[in-house]
């Protein structure tokens, strides 16, 4: 049996997506590291699975490419609110989110940011908006979780960090006891950000929604910008919005690559 899927992206993010709503699909992490190869399989930074919900329009499930299930990814919350249309509410592991398809991509309500150490989670009590701790250049960081964790540095220029080397020592730093993702992030001006990611369990990847929101949020905690700003990524912007009521609004594209079918037995 073939199990029909998308292949969507946002901002060259990219994922494999299955709408399970109607037939439940259980998968194992082999399978998604077998899906998730580009070269053996379809190939994807992440691959999401569609359920149903009893508290939600839909329950969205996330693995990396690695095969590990995580709690929440921005880019894909913009895809799945995509497929599902119109004004979507969204259960996640990481809490239930809220979404409005546009004509190109979806805004999203990521719901509030937090901030305690044992929230992040950080292995001991610190201050997590100026961190006392570093890796080689990378200093000082903001600790912030949006439905996973971040940690985000401020740097002068985000090209001259070498993020591939320096990203999986962070990650799996024992100071992060479910991992971390790292971001790297330059201030262009109050309301421009410029940002490179490295995303637990999948590597530098061209765009991270939940990190531009970390991001976002971790500059205007520190008064380096304003409350609405453009983040750039390598795959492009994302519009990101922290209101009063202390919920983050994103707001970017979401695109359908290409339709297929998989015989899901052959990556067993």
């Amino acid at each position: 049996m073939t199990r029909p899927f998308l292949k969507m992206h946002g901002l060259g993010n990219d994922f494999v997506v299955f709408d399970a709503r109607r037939a439940p699909l259980a998968l194992t992490a082999a399978q998604v590291r077998a899906i998730a190869n580009r070269h053996t399989g379809v190939g994807c930074d992440q691959l999401i699975v569609i359920e149903g919900s009893d508290r939600a329009d839909a329950r969205m499930r996330i693995w990396n490419a690695d095969g590990g299930e995580v709690e929440a990814c921005g880019n894909a919350s913009r895809c799945v609110a995509q497929v599902i249309g119109a004004n979507a509410v969204i259960e996640t592991a990481g809490g239930v989110i809220e979404g409005t398809a546009t004509a190109d991509g979806a805004s999203i309500d990521m719901g509030a940011p937090r901030f305690g150490w044992d929230e992040i989670p950080i292995a001991y009590a610190m201050d997590t908006l100026h961190m006392p701790v570093g890796w080689e250049s990378l200093e000082n960081p903001v600790a912030v979780n949006v439905g996973n964790p971040h940690a985000v540095f401020f740097v002068p220029d985000t090209d001259a960090v070498a993020l591939d080397r320096l990203g999986p020592i962070i990650e799996h730093d024992a100071l992060f006891p479910a991992r971390i993702n790292v971001n790297v992030a330059s201030i262009v001006s109050r309301a421009h950000i410029r940002l490179r990611v490295w995303e637990r369990g999948a590597g530098l990847t061209r765009a991270c929604g939940t990190g531009a929101c970390a991001t976002a949020v971790a500059a205007m905690r520190r008064g380096l910008v304003d409350r609405a700003v453009t983040v750039t990524l390598p795959g492009g912007d994302l519009s990101i919005a922290w209101r009063n009521d202390n919920h983050i609004v994103m707001t970017g594209p979401a695109t359908t690559a290409f339709t297929g079918e998989i015989d899901l037995e052959a990556y067993a």
